[in-house]
């Protein structure tokens, strides 16, 4: 407990450290946060995308399935 109490009281009083960053590694920083950013959008929106892409499949299907087959020859041949 003391160990415990000691490594706290270190933590809290222990001073600024000053620490540079430098370019290549703040880019690879840069670049993992977008790749995430960009994972967690694209998961978004194919979730918000998937019952439009369901409505627009199930129109196509009922707007083919009501066509006519007397009407698309007509529509065939021209005349």
């Amino acid at each position: 407990m003391l160990k415990l109490l000691i490594i706290l009281l270190f933590s809290i009083v222990s001073p600024t450290a000053f620490a540079y960053i430098g370019p290549g590694a703040g880019i690879s920083v840069l670049g993992s946060l977008l790749g995430i950013l960009g994972t967690i959008v694209v998961a978004i929106g194919a979730i918000l995308f998937w019952p439009v892409r369901k409505f627009l499949k199930r129109k196509k299907q009922k707007a083919s399935a009501n066509e006519s087959p007397a009407t698309s020859e007509t529509a065939d041949t021209g005349e």
